[in-house]
């Protein structure tokens, strides 16, 4: 007889595949733990392969015969939520609330407007806004505490989610005019500000943990947000990265000086728009999702956000992106 598994033994198949252990599974699914081993059980039998390695480890581990499974539960599970994602919208009315997580990275006048518009459009949706960094908003999206995120940092591959590139923007790295890198009349090195404070953002989320983004300091100072980061900053207590839309005033105020550190990768930042695959927009946060493709598509390109800034303290940006 050939073997026919049932989608509840492929998902918990897959829980304790991804949570690492029978109890952990039991936990995630809200089912007692001799639930969770009874199934596996009864889908092993099934198949009459041994998907996991029980004995002589704490932890169970995948047989080849699962490393194997994995990866086709894995798509029938995701073409399943394809199916109930399809349905969901045909049945979808008006939302009647919408979460929405946006990056610092998104400028802010894109927001301000599109908000705006929004407002006018859809008076009846009532709105939650996260403003965020780094992970942030890819986090809020995969644990359902956002519907729908703006931003970039997609610091991992989920299959649950849908992401698709709809802009960019740009970092540059500053300084106060009163710091010491701001004297230097040349191209920075390494060397100059190896021993110099650079300001860093940390992720709240954790996806990040363990990773750093053009950090080139032997000293750093981690900060909780980019707004803090930019204020000190301002006050001269370091140098580091911060999006051109952000600074822009600034650099043309001669609050700011924008340095030129060819280690410093610049360049565009892609900017995101995240759901889960499983819980696809009604008409408001689909319409939210195409006016800021528009308006982010419409953005100047680096040389030209260069040029709307001026000349005067911008001379480093313009010969590093020529």
């Amino acid at each position: 007889m050939l073997p026919n598994p049932t989608l509840d033994q492929l998902q918990v198949f897959l829980t304790v595949a991804e949570t690492g252990s029978f109890s952990a599974a039991s936990r995630v699914l809200n089912r007692a733990q001799s639930v969770i081993s009874y199934t596996i059980a009864n889908l092993e039998a099934q198949l009459e392969v041994p998907l996991f390695e029980r004995s002589g480890a704490r932890q169970p581990k995948l047989t080849d015969a699962g490393k194997a499974m994995l990866e086709d539960a894995r798509r029938l599970m995701a073409d399943l939520e394809v199916m109930r994602a399809r349905v969901k919208s045909m049945k979808q009315g008006l939302e009647a609330e919408l979460s929405l997580a946006i990056s610092v990275m998104v400028p802010a006048n894109a927001v301000m407007m599109e908000l705006r518009e929004f407002r006018e459009k859809f008076p009846s949706v009532a709105l939650n806004l996260n403003v965020g960094e780094l992970g942030m908003v890819m986090d809020m999206v995969l644990s359902d505490k956002a519907d729908i995120g703006i931003g970039g940092a997609l610091v991992r591959q989920e299959d649950s989610l849908i992401a698709e590139k709809i802009g960019y923007s740009f970092m540059v790295p500053v300084v106060a005019p009163v710091h010491p890198l701001a004297r230097i009349e040349r191209p920075l090195t390494l060397a100059d500000v190896r021993e110099e404070i650079q300001l860093v953002v940390s992720d709240a989320s954790g996806l990040t943990k363990g990773r750093d983004f053009n950090v080139l300091s032997y000293r750093t100072w981690r900060v909780s947000d980019i707004a803090t980061k930019h204020q000190l900053i301002k006050g001269g207590l370091g140098w580091g990265g911060l999006p051109v839309s952000l600074v822009g005033d600034d650099i043309m105020k001669g609050n700011l000086v924008a340095i030129k550190l060819e280690a410093y990768e610049q360049g565009e930042y892609p900017i995101y728009a995240m759901r889960k695959a499983a819980n696809p927009p009604g008409p408001a946060g689909q319409w939210l999702i195409e006016a800021f493709r528009r308006r982010l598509s419409m953005c100047p390109s680096h040389g030209e956000l260069i040029n709307m800034l001026g000349i005067d303290g911008l001379h480093a940006i313009r010969e590093a992106a020529e």
